[in-house]
């Protein structure tokens, strides 16, 4: 236990109780911490497509669902770093999405 509390200050890296609590403290961040860090940047990438698509005229959800229609299996790591790095690329995207959805509703038109 006081191997894994190295480098922790006063007490808790040289006394056996207190560095206990401290690393037992700091597993329950790390493991609670693991997976907010993927909710953290699924909000992020999202931020990032959405504020994309918009200036493209297009909201998220529809764009989503457009991608979705069409068969894209990119997912918004991806989407968000298409967004970022190369704008013409997700220009076409955009393109596909609205394509899709256009096809979609003229199929839900046809049945009706």
């Amino acid at each position: 236990m006081i191997r894994a509390a190295k480098g922790f200050r006063l007490k808790r890296g040289k006394l056996y109780r207190y560095a206990s609590d401290a690393v037992d403290h700091g597993r329950q961040y790390a493991y609670r911490d693991r997976r907010a860090k993927k909710r953290n940047f699924r909000y992020l990438w999202q931020i990032r497509i959405n504020a994309a698509v918009r200036s493209a005229g297009l909201t998220y959800s529809r764009f989503m669902e457009g991608l979705k229609a069409a068969k894209c299996s990119l997912d918004r790591k991806v989407l968000a770093d298409i967004a970022a790095q190369d704008s013409a690329g997700f220009t076409e995207l955009v393109n596909v999405a609205r394509n899709a959805l256009k096809n979609k509703s003229g199929a839900a038109l046809a049945k009706a």
